[in-house]
């Protein structure tokens, strides 16, 4: 019995020292997530080798978009600014090398237009202001001479040098052959009352009438197919350039200048007639000249003999004169500026053919026009009357005018117009900008 109470005493200790092992186990068990330590996995912390991905950071040269700054080679889109290339164009404009090769004499000469009278030895140096002078009808070797010596940019005919067609075709052949840049042939061929060849019983060409006749219907075809009709026979002949149309208005009743040359006293009802005159020269490929800017419709004197004076404001001449100029200025292949004085628009008390701010400042500014600028003739009275020729060319160049016409005499206004550039008073960029003009014109 004895063995037996010592043997249950055994067991339980047994047991008991078991549970206590199970006890400590349980308690310290949980302990052991320590050895999740060896949660190496945490040398995923290794993978933080991924660090090494910081050189993703190499990305960074990517950064090289930087290089994409390249892209600012699209600057090199700049190098459309090459269009300076288009400097090629210009190189190649036929106009620019041919002016490029001028002697300064040879550009002076361009911008001066005269009478072929004006070539004659004997009248070269003379004043043809005012004066019946004997019209020539041929061409000499001595004129050509002259041309030589004074090369002249465009020649204007009257009635006087006209007496057949044969005759007419030989003066303009020879006058274009005469220089070594071809002149403009010109002549006053309106129509009506005004038609140097149409006048002429030798020539066998239409006959057309005036200008407010053919406007009274108030069909613009009319006038275009008439001015067509002049433009096939004055290119027949030998003409570059018609002086016409008229763009005055016929405002005036005691105007002795105008009259019925104008195509009648509405702006609104003017401005498509000249267009359609226009239209008709250039149908035939003759150039066309709006006249007399800014309008010598409202006026009584004339201006061949002496002061004309216009009493309008520049607001007033927009609101009617002005119009049918300004409508056509983008169609026309020039204008020509009238001797007329007009104290309310300008100061400098000269008149518009020789004013800087009418013809510069108003012409040119202010209605953008950048066509080629003639002054009426310089020989006229309202002009002569109170300037020498070399006086009045170089007036009327300063004031915008490209083109010096007729002026009372040839030498005395070329040596002024030559003087004056080589002087520096007239800049030779300023002579070049004119020159430019004359000769685009000339080569269409």
């Amino acid at each position: 019995m004895m063995k037996k109470g010592v043997l249950a005493v055994a067991c339980t200790l047994v047991l008991a020292s078991l549970l206590l092992v199970l006890c400590v186990i349980r308690t310290e068990a949980p302990v052991r997530p320590d050895p999740p330590v060896p949660v190496e996995p945490e040398q995923p912390d290794e993978p933080v080798q991924p660090e090494e991905p910081e050189e993703p950071e190499q990305p960074d040269e990517p950064v090289q978009p930087e290089e994409p700054e390249e892209p600012e080679e699209p600057e090199e889109p700049e190098e459309p600014e090459e269009p300076e290339e288009p400097e090629e164009p210009d190189e190649k404009d036929p106009a620019k090398q041919l002016l490029s090769q001028m002697s300064l004499r040879e550009k002076v000469g361009q911008v001066i237009w005269i009478i072929p009278e004006q070539l004659d030895p004997g009248m070269a140096g003379r004043n043809i202001a005012g004066k019946n002078i004997p019209r020539v009808t041929a061409v000499t070797d001595e004129m050509v001479r002259t041309m030589e010596q004074y090369p002249a940019g465009g020649f204007v005919l009257f009635a006087g040098n006209i007496e057949t067609p044969a005759q007419l075709k030989d003066l303009t052949g020879r006058l274009r052959a005469a220089g070594k840049v071809e002149p403009v042939i010109t002549i006053d061929e309106e129509g009506g009352r005004v038609a140097r060849i149409g006048g002429n019983p030798n020539f066998d060409v239409p006959r057309v009438g005036s200008m407010e006749s053919l406007a009274a219907s108030g069909d613009p075809q009319l006038v275009r197919a008439a001015a067509a009709q002049i433009g096939a026979y004055l290119a027949e002949y030998g003409f570059t350039m018609d002086l016409a149309p008229v763009a005055d208005m016929n405002t005036n009743p005691q105007n002795v200048v105008i009259g019925d040359r104008a195509f009648g006293s509405d702006p609104d009802a003017v401005a498509p007639m000249v267009e359609a005159y226009l239209q008709g020269l250039h149908s035939r490929g003759v150039r066309g000249v709006l006249k007399h800017f800014p309008g010598h419709g409202d006026t009584e004197a004339d201006s061949h003999y002496g002061t004309v004076t216009v009493q309008k404001t520049w607001e007033e001449l927009r609101g009617a004169e002005l119009i049918p100029f300004i409508r056509n200025l983008d169609a026309s292949d020039a204008v020509m500026v009238a001797h007329i004085n007009l104290p309310n628009v300008t100061d400098d008390g000269l008149p518009a053919s020789l004013s800087r701010e009418l013809i510069h400042d108003k012409l040119r500014r202010e209605l953008g026009y950048e066509g080629l600028i003639l002054t009426d003739s310089l020989s006229m009275g309202a002009v002569a009357k109170r300037y020498t020729a070399g006086q009045a060319a170089v007036l009327a160049f300063e004031a915008g005018n490209d083109v010096v016409l007729m002026p009372g005499n040839y030498v005395e206004a070329f040596e002024s117009l030559l003087s004056a550039v080589e002087s520096g008073q007239i800049p030779e960029e300023r002579l070049d900008e004119s020159v430019l003009r004359i000769l685009r014109m000339k080569m269409g």
